[in-house]
């Protein structure tokens, strides 16, 4: 198997690659709406919301440092708890949570090239091109591992350009009258904890840089390094963003206008060539999210499969040597990827997530999960074993109050019980099969003994 694929820089621009792919683009709207068009309180929220990534990353990365097996946080679950919970957190993951997180952001780049081609934005357009992109960034990273690592470092430098760009010139030439402070302490209405939702979006993605752990140069030390890093980075390009945008054209404009507020921006800042530009630096943002999910979503059933937490594991843990990946794996992924796009499109279809869309409550559910591992790692600082008391107390805490946060924030959704009910039953089939499976294991164990 081919190891250390990438590097530091690499790890870095993956989480920065994934987390700023899409959301802040088109959450933005999102965002205003649910704090009544207030900018002041959405940066509010935005720095609440950051509690779940910046301490949950500082915790996760107490794990990276002392485990660099291949899976991620399926390897962390397996290490500090037991095989039952670690399949559980794989078939999550597989199953649900990277698939509905490909479905987004496959569809946003639907959204963002019938803006830059001037075509007609159905629903169908939009889901079919998103199909195309995500084939695509499979076929890259089955080809060749190291061209999608490269793909990500360029695009994560790209992605960067508009959301600088868009943040200088608001701030710059916005109007001052657009941001309320007085606004902030208008929050007798609970309506603004729903935009916790989107934000937690826009943040999502920074604990798939773990799932390719083992194949980063010196993982113990870079891992954690860019876990640290990464987060703290992709708040304050955040935050200037959403002020920038904000400013320049107004919350009420951007509420009005939806997703499609990044191109009236463009169009009204370069003309309309000049928007074109930059809606290209858009889609590439998108697409490195894309490519970034792609990369990490391909290796989950190999990684539950070699440790036989996955079906007809002696075939999916088949790693091809030419290729530097695991093949039968990639293509179940793509498989699983397509049924959660027929979800998607469902949803979006008969709008049964109004304001919303499937990925956000998947990210809930996951921060929820994470709640077992920031405690292992609270227990560990209790105990000592982890002497730094910020690392081991402070960080685990506030990375477990981030997770009940993101929860207030999408309870509210109307179809949060039956998602929670649909990622309940994957769980537990998952413990169900890992138990039959045991169980199976050792009545043929006994089996041998008694033929001897």
């Amino acid at each position: 198997m081919k190891k250390n694929e990438y590097g530091l820089f690499t790890a870095i621009t993956m989480i920065i690659g994934i987390v700023i792919g899409s959301g802040i683009f088109f959450k933005s709207d999102n965002i205003l709406v649910a704090t009544g068009g207030s900018v002041s309180l959405g940066v509010l929220v935005f720095c609440i919301a950051s509690i779940a990534i910046i301490f949950g990353s500082l915790t996760i990365a107490e794990l990276a440092s002392r485990n660099s097996k291949e899976g991620g946080i399926i390897a962390y679950a397996e290490e500090y708890y037991s095989k039952a919970v670690a399949c559980s957190f794989g078939w999550m993951n597989t199953f649900i949570y990277y698939p509905a997180l490909l479905a987004v952001v496959g569809w946003v780049t639907g959204i963002y090239t019938c803006m830059l081609f001037e075509i007609e934005g159905t629903l169908e357009k939009q889901i079919g091109i998103g199909i195309c992109v995500i084939l695509l960034f499979f076929l890259l990273n089955i080809l060749s591992a190291k061209l999608g690592g490269y793909f990500q470092n360029l695009a994560t430098v790209i992605k960067l350009i508009p959301l600088i760009l868009v943040a200088v010139i608001g701030v710059t030439f916005g109007h001052a009258s657009n941001i309320k402070i007085t606004d902030v302490t208008n929050m007798q209405s609970f309506a603004w904890i729903s935009a916790i939702a989107p934000i937690s979006f826009s943040f999502d993605g920074w604990i798939i840089a773990t799932s390719i752990g083992h194949e980063i140069k010196d993982s113990k030390k870079n891992l954690p390094i860019a876990l640290i890093v990464a987060p703290i980075v992709i708040l304050i390009i955040y935050i200037v963003y959403f002020v920038g945008i904000s400013l320049y054209i107004g919350p009420e404009k951007i509420i009005s206008l939806g997703d499609a507020h990044v191109d009236v921006v463009a169009n009204s800042l370069f003309g309309s060539m000049g928007a074109k530009v930059l809606l290209i630096f858009v889609i590439t943002s998108v697409l490195g999210a894309a490519n970034g999910l792609v990369l990490a979503m391909l290796r989950m059933p190999y990684s539950l499969a070699k440790r036989e937490m996955f079906p007809y594991s002696d075939r999916v843990s088949e790693f091809n040597e030419k290729l530097g990946i695991p093949l039968i794996s990639a293509f179940i992924a793509i498989g699983i990827c397509f049924i959660v796009i027929i979800m998607h499109y469902l949803t979006q279809k008969f709008n049964l997530l109004p304001n919303s869309d499937i990925s956000e409550i998947a990210v809930t559910i996951n921060y929820i999960i994470y709640i077992l591992l920031y405690y292992k790692v609270l227990k560990m600082g209790l105990r000592k074993e982890i002497k730094n008391k910020f690392r081991g107390i402070v960080c685990p805490s506030m990375a477990i109050l981030g997770s009940v946060i993101i929860l207030l924030g999408s309870i509210s959704n109307p179809l949060f019980i039956l998602y929670a009910i649909i990622c309940g039953i994957v769980t537990g089939s998952a413990v169900l099969f890992w138990k039959i499976k045991e169980n199976n294991g050792v009545k043929h164990i006994n089996k041998k003994i008694m033929e001897i």
